[in-house]
C-alpha cells in the first residue's frame, strides 16, 4: 500500500508560478512511472508530465517549456511557470509500486490550481 499526498496548489495570477509537491509513504525513487495528471471541470483527466525511474521526462505539448517534473527520494515535484488560465485544474500525482511481483498504480487526492486575475 502507498499513500500519495499533494500540496502546493492555490490561486495565482496569469504568468505566475507554483510548485506542487507529492509526498509518498514509500521512497519516491523506488516507485515507477511517476507522473502528474490534471483534470479541469468537464474534461477528462490528462497526463501533464511523466518521469521514468532513470530520470527521463516527458510533457504534454501544452506545458512544454513551462513545467518541469523532478523528484528526490522524499517527494515528486512539478514546477509550473508562466501559468495560463487554461492550466486551471485539479492536479494529481501518480506512481506505480511493485509488490510481490504485482504492479499497482496509486493516486493522490489532488490539489487545486486556479490561474486567474
Amino acid at each position: 500500500q502507498v499513500q500519495l499526498v499533494e500540496s502546493g496548489g492555490g490561486l495565482v495570477q496569469p504568468g505566475g508560478s507554483l510548485r506542487l509537491s507529492c509526498a509518498a509513504s514509500r521512497p519516491i525513487l523506488s516507485m515507477n512511472n511517476l507522473a502528474w495528471y490534471r483534470q479541469a471541470p468537464g474534461n477528462q483527466r490528462e497526463l501533464v508530465a511523466h518521469i521514468t525511474k532513470g530520470g527521463v521526462t516527458n510533457y504534454t505539448d501544452s506545458v512544454k517549456g513551462r513545467f518541469t517534473i523532478s523528484r528526490d527520494n522524499a517527494k515528486l515535484y512539478l514546477q509550473m511557470n508562466s501559468l495560463k488560465s487554461e492550466d486551471t485544474a485539479i492536479y494529481y500525482c501518480k506512481g506505480d509500486w511493485i509488490s510481490q511481483g504485482m504492479r499497482r498504480s496509486y493516486w493522490g487526492q489532488g490539489t487545486q490550481v486556479t490561474v486567474s486575475s
